[in-house]
């Protein structure tokens, strides 16, 4: 799926599925599955041409665009299902004081994961309506602010351990 969606990129000019397969070297089943998908991202655009009969393709092209959208998927596809069956297994386990206490301890780390997998979930989604070149201003200052903030807590455990 990335290499389509590199070459698509890269090219420029919309592609038909025979040239994709040709250049990826990728049978007709592998170029149309990734292809569908790449749309279903939103990656991917399928393009026209009139008195042609092919179907063409085109990618996006805002590097903004396309790094929030693999990230809003991913999000959906990879993490959001952890963050269930995480917290599927802890309703399995039941509560704290049934447990024995390495039971206790094993649910307090899916706890641990379930939490912050919630509060990556809230990360992303408060931040990635920002990610896009025209706040690229604001973004830069929010790294700016957690380097800050990193480089202060180093020189306290410097100073601290000078102490």
């Amino acid at each position: 799926m990335a290499q389509i969606h590199a070459l698509l990129y890269a090219e420029g000019e919309p592609l038909d599925t025979d040239s994709i397969m040709e250049q990826l070297s990728i049978s007709r089943g592998n170029a149309n599955m990734n292809l569908r998908n790449l749309m279903q991202w939103k990656l991917v655009q399928k393009v026209h041409y009139k008195g042609q009969r092919k179907d063409y393709f085109t990618a996006e092209q805002e590097v903004w665009t396309i790094v929030s959208r693999i990230i809003q998927e991913r999000q959906i596809r990879e993490v959001e299902p952890i963050r269930e069956n995480l917290t599927n297994t802890l309703s399995i386990l039941g509560q704290t004081d049934q447990l024995s206490e390495q039971e206790a301890e094993f649910r307090e780390r899916i706890e641990n994961f379930v939490e912050f997998l919630e509060m990556f979930d809230r990360f992303t989604k408060a931040l990635l309506p920002y990610i896009n070149k025209k706040n690229l201003t604001f973004l830069k200052h929010l790294v700016k602010l957690a380097e800050a903030h990193q480089s202060l807590k180093g020189s306290n455990k410097s100073q601290q351990e000078e102490s």
